[in-house]
């Protein structure tokens, strides 16, 4: 039962702080003001990729946590949360498009680094987080073009 608890809870905790952040920092008029490049993806995309995205995230940090939780991996999994639920409030609230972009890529590290540290004990954890990774490496190409552009 307890490792069925923790994988809920972490699931739910990721889930909804990340509901809870992107309801808070909704792009408004600002963002759409924005020049932005050609491959810019409609924005109904972004709520269904993040909610699996969070699913997975939540379901990898409870099976890291449950097999080594004062581990390296583990600290890692918590700074990209940290990273992660950032990045909308810096971009999308603050319109710190520069200071975005450097939580973006310090996300990113942190999603190689757990990534890179997991990959012999858990494979199936770092596989996982491939989507994530391409994701954020996507998101981060997007958010520095959005700076080049404005």
């Amino acid at each position: 039962m307890r490792p069925f608890f923790v994988t809920t809870l972490f699931i739910l905790l990721v889930l909804g702080i990340g509901l809870l952040i992107g309801i808070t920092n909704v792009p408004g008029a600002w963002y759409q003001s924005l020049q932005k490049p050609a491959f810019n993806p409609p924005n109904w995309i972004f709520a269904p990729v993040w909610t699996v995205l969070y699913i997975i995230i939540g379901y990898v940090g409870a099976r890291t946590y449950l097999r080594q939780p004062n581990s390296k991996a583990m600290r890692f999994w918590f700074a990209q949360m940290l990273f992660n639920f950032a990045w909308s409030p810096l971009f999308f609230g603050l319109n710190e498009i520069a200071l975005a972009l450097i939580i973006i890529l310090a996300l990113l590290i942190s999603i190689i680094g757990f990534m890179l540290t997991v990959r012999r004990t858990d494979s199936l954890a770092a596989i996982l987080f491939l989507p994530y990774a391409a994701w954020v490496a996507f998101a981060s190409l997007l958010n520095g073009s959005i700076l080049l552009l404005n």
